[in-house]
């Protein structure tokens, strides 16, 4: 199955956080998963750092190589998905998680996600 995790998935599941649920870690610890993550999750994060919205336990740098050594793939932002998100309709506001939802759709992946705003989309959502 082809995933794509939303970018608190990315954090809590690198955290081993309790908010992640255990449908979602089963899913991105199986191996025979190819799991992304958006490049725009990481520009998010370090959006947030910028501005005192998030606190990291290691340094920013270091989740782009804990990603890769989990199996986690960094999914890049194509043209593909920046023409299809000139037709994605506003039910979500915010621009990090409507490049995601256009990402899932080109790519054909499911999304791991707490955010119900997904299901308004043509994209799988796993929690």
């Amino acid at each position: 199955m082809k995933i794509l995790i939303d970018t608190h998935t990315l954090l809590w599941f690198l955290s081993n956080d309790v908010k992640l649920s255990e449908k979602a870690k089963k899913i991105i610890e199986n191996s025979k998963n190819d799991v992304f993550v958006s490049i725009a999750s990481f520009w998010e994060i370090s959006i947030k750092l910028s501005l005192s919205k998030l606190v990291l336990d290691i340094p920013f740098e270091l989740l782009f190589v804990e990603s890769e050594n989990l199996g986690i793939q960094i999914l890049q932002i194509k043209k593909e998905h920046l023409i299809y998100l000139t037709k994605l309709p506003f039910f979500h506001k915010d621009p990090f998680d409507r490049i995601i939802i256009c990402q899932g759709i080109i790519e054909d992946t499911a999304i791991i996600s707490i955010d119900e705003k997904f299901d308004e989309y043509k994209v799988e959502r796993i929690w």
